[in-house]
């Protein structure tokens, strides 16, 4: 279990002492996508979805979700965020939503999982309010995309 910071020497699971880490300014950024049809694509854009504003009220589950990570993900430390911003963009390419999430906080260890939380809420957010019209869609490709600050320092995800 070497390099796993997550697990003790006997290979049991507890949560990191970050008691001795520098507080430093720390970002994350995540995306994901909700893939679907273009006519559901178009029914979210136009705003004719019948739950409401769809994008809008994802961009709050995000948000929400971000502030939530420490009560879903066991091993997460509960932290003063500073920030948390998601943009959700239609992509009729793909077609459907991409989700992306920033994240911020000063203090001794990163926002990664908070940032990632927001994109998968936001996208099972998307979901449940479509999905009467649409059950086929797909959550995909929910990544980090950036992540500055602490000990590791830099890490971008190649494009």
């Amino acid at each position: 279990m070497s390099g796993l910071t997550h697990f003790d020497a006997q290979g049991q699971a507890h949560m990191v002492d970050v008691s001795e880490k520098a507080h430093t300014d720390r970002i994350a950024v995540a995306e994901g996508y909700v893939r679907m049809t273009p006519e559901t694509l178009d029914m979210i854009t136009e705003g004719r979805a019948k739950k409401g504003d769809v994008l809008s009220v994802a961009r709050l589950a995000g948000i929400m979700g971000a502030k939530k990570t420490s009560e879903l993900i066991p091993l997460c430390h509960p932290l003063p965020i500073t920030k948390v911003a998601l943009e959700l963009t239609a992509d009729p390419e793909r077609p459907g939503v991409r989700v992306e999430a920033t994240v911020k906080t000063s203090g001794q260890t990163g926002v990664e999982m908070e940032a990632l939380t927001a994109v998968a809420t936001a996208c099972l957010t998307i979901y449940d309010m479509v999905k009467a019209v649409e059950k086929g869609m797909v959550i995909e490709d929910i990544r980090l995309v950036l992540k500055d600050g602490g000990k590791s320092g830099r890490y971008e995800a190649p494009a």
